[in-house]
């Protein structure tokens, strides 16, 4: 059985009619209604066991582009799972360009990325630096992920304020939203750098208002330090 078989084994029609609202720019015809937890479990089955992927989903990782929403997830969770960082770098930057919706690009983190930050970190520089929304996005988060604690620096604030001057294919909404996610996290965890952006108003209005809004939101954030950035929401 192949990999998309599987897919449409465990189809839930129902939880497709929910999982299209929540993912409007792409056609409801490339979603099959798979919950993740499942196409997970179907990553891990096809991946195989030790540290060598198999044959099969090898294979799998050169059909691109593929037709299915589900396929791209599996697809992600795949790459996720490769611990070479180097051979994962080169499938996750093959797979890239081809990442159409929010979910896709959000849902998995290369475990490979977590001992390897030196080489990761100018790879996360050129992928903010794309014209790609989803690229950009993804190394955005990345940024966030691996570069908000012990191995933070005051100039990664810049690489993410910076991302708005540059030119974007597409839909920049999704962008403009992973900027704000990104401020609103880097306020809960190193407060006095990224507060200094909020207060100077580097960033454009809407991503201000919503990193703020996300602050706000954050259980992470003091209720001091809420009550300062409440202050600063541009009307």
């Amino acid at each position: 059985m192949t990999l998309t078989q599987k897919l449409f084994e465990v189809q839930d029609t129902e939880y497709r009619e929910f999982q299209a609202k929540l993912v409007p720019n792409i056609s409801k015809d490339s979603m099959i209604g798979v919950r993740t937890p499942q196409m997970r479990a179907i990553a891990k089955e096809f991946f195989g066991k030790g540290k060598t992927i198999s044959t099969e989903a090898q294979d799998f990782l050169k059909e691109l582009p593929h037709k299915y929403y589900e396929e791209n997830m599996v697809h992600f969770f795949l790459i996720s799972m490769i611990k070479d960082f180097d051979e994962c770098v080169k499938e996750l930057e093959t797979f890239l360009p081809f990442i159409d919706c929010w979910p896709v690009c959000d849902q998995s983190s290369p475990k490979a990325f977590k001992k390897n930050r030196e080489k990761l970190l100018p790879l996360i520089k050129k992928w903010i630096d794309s014209k790609h929304v989803y690229t950009a996005r993804f190394g955005l988060r990345m940024l966030m992920n691996e570069f908000l604690d012990e191995a933070f620096k005051p100039e990664y604030l810049e690489w993410a304020a910076e991302r708005q001057n540059n030119p974007t294919e597409g839909d920049d909404y999704y962008l403009k939203m992973m900027i704000a996610w990104y401020f609103a996290t880097a306020l809960a965890k190193q407060y006095d750098a990224s507060f200094q952006f909020i207060k100077d108003r580097r960033l454009e209005t809407w991503t201000h208002n919503k990193a703020i809004q996300k602050a706000l939101e954050s259980f992470r954030v003091s209720d001091e330090h809420k009550k300062e950035l409440a202050k600063l929401k541009i009307n």
